[in-house]
Order: C-alpha cells, then sequence, then structure tokens
C-alpha cells in the first residue's frame, strides 16, 4: 500500500471516528435513557412485589389476630376493623366476615357484605360468584324461590366456576317445589357430568336415593 493511499484510509477512518463522536453526541442520551428506564422499571417491579408481599403479611397477620376471639361475635368484630388494601384481601376478609356474622345471628349483614362483593366488577368472577352462592344459602328461608331459582340459574350456566354446586342447589329447589321427577334427572346429569367432584358426586347419588330414585350406572367419560 502507497503512502497516499495509506493516508486516504487513515483521513477516512478518522472521518468516521469524528461522524460517530458526534452521533453519540446527539443521540447517546437516548441509549442512556433507554438503560436508566429498563432498570429503573425493574426496580420499580422489584419495589411493587415487596410492598405487595409486606401488605399481605400485615393482612394475614391482622386476619389471624381477629379470628383469635373466642367467640363468632368477637370474631366478627375484629374482621370488621381490618382494611385492606386491594379488592382481593378485601374480599377475602369480607367471607370470612360473613362467616362470622352468619354464625352470630347477624345474617342481614353478612348478606349485605357477600353482595357488595359480588358486584365489585374488579374483582375475578370466582370471587363474585362464590359471594352470589353463599349469599343465596343464607337468605333460603327468606328469599323468595323464583328469585333464588332464577340467580342459581346464572350461576349454572356453561363454563361458569360453580356450575355443578348451583345444579345441585337448582335440584334442591324443585324437591322443594314438589317436583321430584326434574330434581331426579337433574341430579342424575351432576352425577354423569365429567367435570363432577367425587364429593357432589355422592351426594348427587345418596339424594336420589333419598328420594325413591334408582341411580344409574356413572359412564366414564373418555378425554
Amino acid at each position: 500500500m502507497s503512502d497516499v493511499d495509506s493516508f486516504i484510509e487513515e483521513v477516512t477512518e478518522e472521518v468516521r471516528r469524528d461522524r460517530l463522536y458526534k452521533t453519540l453526541r446527539r443521540w447517546g442520551w437516548i441509549g442512556i435513557l433507554a438503560v436508566i428506564i429498563i432498570v429503573g422499571g425493574a426496580a420499580f417491579n422489584e419495589y411493587r412485589k415487596a410492598k405487595a408481599v409486606s401488605e399481605a403479611q400485615e393482612l394475614g397477620d391482622q386476619i389471624i389476630a381477629a379470628l383469635a376471639a373466642d367467640d363468632p361475635a368477637g370474631r366478627a368484630a375484629g374482621l370488621a376493623k381490618i382494611e385492606a388494601k386491594s379488592a382481593g384481601g378485601d374480599a377475602v376478609v369480607q367471607f370470612l366476615l360473613s362467616t362470622a356474622q352468619s354464625n352470630s345471628d347477624s345474617t342481614e349483614a353478612a348478606v349485605e357484605g357477600l353482595n357488595r362483593i359480588a358486584t365489585t366488577s374488579e374483582l375475578p368472577e370466582i370471587y363474585r360468584h362464590i359471594a352470589t352462592f353463599k349469599s343465596l344459602l343464607l337468605q333460603t328461608e327468606t328469599l323468595p324461590v323464583t328469585d333464588r331459582r332464577q340467580q342459581f340459574e346464572a350461576l349454572a350456566a356453561p363454563g361458569a366456576p360453580l356450575r355443578l354446586l348451583a345444579e345441585e342447589q337448582l335440584a334442591l329447589i324443585e324437591v322443594e317445589e314438589g317436583d321430584v321427577e326434574a330434581a331426579v334427572i337433574r341430579l342424575e346429569g351432576i352425577r354423569q357430568d365429567a367435570e363432577v367432584s367425587v364429593d357432589l358426586q355422592q351426594r348427587a347419588t345418596q339424594l336420589i336415593v333419598a328420594l325413591g330414585g334408582d341411580p344409574a350406572p356413572v359412564i366414564r367419560q373418555q378425554g
């Protein structure tokens, strides 16, 4: 390589280097900002996780302290004082509170709290359905049968998390109304359902026998 070619190459390299430095001076802050955002975002996520864990532990301690009371009324009083910092935490407290209230003859207050959970749209569906289900069970002797049937039918919709448990309650309503044949048919459907639990299947079988029916052999469905 001649001296001229070598000189040209050195100049070209110097120009490239100069352009790179100018580019870095002009736009390098974007890369630095990106790094700060990534690192800062990770730190913030870790902070949020740590905060969530701390809040959950605090809530758990408060619940344990409230449940340590000797009687349902005392447990209800302790649980009522807890202020959860999330909708999910509040739902857990309310479920426990409703149990304590119903055991201390405060059924109306328990139903009110459960209905509040059932209408909180930000909660997962399973929370809302459990709240509705428990509320209906507490109102067995006070809510008109037509209203109970309508709400249990909604809980028994295809794909609903408490579908089969709601079907069981509908069968009991049919027994209550004197429609034993319909109840037996519904209970048989529960027994044969691929998603039925062992306990629910046994309850359905026992109820069919109690109603004078003859449970059919369970057909095992292959997945």
